[in-house]
Parts: structure tokens; sequence; C-alpha cells
């Protein structure tokens, strides 16, 4: 029986520059950082807290996903102060706090124009 999701895929234009962005300024950390795929890497992030983990790497069939809306949501305890926190580390928030029914979420881009949401609840 399936159990958990292993990890979940981010399109990238420039590896090393999305490997600073999600280490650096969002405090993933690398749990593989190998050759794959010709010119390209296998860089697999851990999430603090999480089991799931995210891949910067990009199939040729998927370039064309680069810069949209991804349907991954971050998840934290106090939306507010983690965005003032990711905002002093230089992310870009597109749509600032907003509270629903279900909780507080915001939404911010990778250099790629990627878009996340981190919310609680």
């Amino acid at each position: 029986m399936i159990k958990q999701i292993k990890f979940v895929s981010v399109p990238v234009t420039n590896q090393d520059r999305s490997l600073e962005f999600y280490t650096q300024k969002l405090g993933l950390r690398v749990i593989t950082d190998a050759p794959f795929a010709g010119d390209q890497r296998w860089i697999e992030l851990g999430v603090p807290r999480a089991e799931t983990r995210l891949v910067l790497f990009t199939p040729e069939e998927h370039k064309k996903m680069i810069g949209g809306f991804m349907n991954i949501s971050f998840m934290a305890d106090d939306v507010e102060a983690t965005v003032r926190e990711l905002k002093e580390r230089g992310v870009t928030f597109v749509q600032e706090p907003q509270t629903a029914d279900w909780g507080t979420f915001a939404m911010f881009a990778d250099p790629d124009g990627n878009k996340f949401l981190v919310s609680s609840g």
C-alpha cells in the first residue's frame, strides 16, 4: 500500500540558482546532489519536520511548466511571522497573508516564478 509521498519535483531553469534559493532563503537542506541526465543534477532537498522531499530537476518535457503555480503548500505554525522572516531573506511574495475558514495563507515565488503557498491549518 502507498504510505507517503516520497518527493515532488519543481521545474527550474538554473539548478545552482534554485539550490541557493531553496537552501539559503527557505532553509531546506541538501539530501542528494549528484550528476543525472546529461547536464542536469538530481538535487533532492529535505524540508524540516517532513518526510516528503523537494526535487529540483526538469525533464525536457516539463520545461513548459516552469514559472507556473505549483500545487505545493508549505506549512507554518505562524504564517505572518514566516512571511516576515522570508521577506527579510529576500523571498518575493505575490500574495500577502490572508485568512480563510481553513487557516492563514500567503503565496511566494521562486527565482523562476514558480508560485507556492505557505499556510497554517
